[in-house]
């Protein structure tokens, strides 16, 4: 999988244990797409305390999927899917995507 779309998928699943900070400043570099200059300058903040900002939450976002595995465990899940009747199937796929 490549990097970035890596990260955005680990963004997806633990934002939520981002500070609000992090969170802003990842949706802005990976979602908007701004450099790390026009970030800061949003901010007003330095251009250092942005890609400090975004290397922290790339670290946590890393450290939390190698410790808890949940997307691991959900593509593991998906593959298993495959295996049961369509009925069954869709139920899962509901749960999952909710």
């Amino acid at each position: 999988m490549e990097e970035r779309n890596e990260l955005i998928l680990l963004f997806d699943y633990y934002k939520d244990l981002l500070s609000d900070i992090q969170i802003k400043y990842f949706e802005e570099y990976y979602f908007n797409n701004l450099s790390l200059g026009e970030i800061a300058d949003i901010y007003n903040v330095s251009r250092n305390a942005v890609h400090k900002q975004i290397k922290t939450s790339i670290d946590k976002l890393k450290f939390y999927e190698e410790k808890l595995k949940v997307i691991d465990k959900h593509n593991k899940i998906l593959k298993e899917i495959d295996n049961i009747d369509e009925k069954t199937k869709e139920k899962i796929t509901k749960i999952i995507e909710s």
